[in-house]
């Protein structure tokens, strides 16, 4: 497993203070995958409400606050999957 992916679980986990009400998935391009649920972050590639998909730097700015989710969505630099309510509430709760 990747440091990059560790850490990352870790950011999500200390950002979500107690998990997330549903579940999503974030696939990293060439990295792998990070599930947030009720039990937090963890590495996994389990199946999920939503699955968004971004390359590693987009991630990264996402979860570093550097960028908004909905503006990566709408520039095209995330991909989302599924239920599209789960990804808002996601998104609100990372801001």
């Amino acid at each position: 497993m990747s440091d990059a992916l560790t850490q990352a679980a870790e950011t999500l986990n200390a950002k979500m203070d107690g998990g997330f009400d549903g579940s999503a998935k974030f696939e990293i391009s060439g990295m792998g995958a990070i599930i947030l649920d009720s039990d937090g972050a963890r590495i996994s590639d389990d199946d999920a409400d939503v699955t968004m998909s971004a390359d590693a730097e987009t991630f990264q700015a996402i979860i570093e606050g550097e960028l908004n989710p909905t503006a990566a969505f709408m520039s095209g630099k995330l991909t989302i999957d599924g239920d599209m309510g789960t990804a808002m509430k996601l998104a609100s709760a990372m801001a």
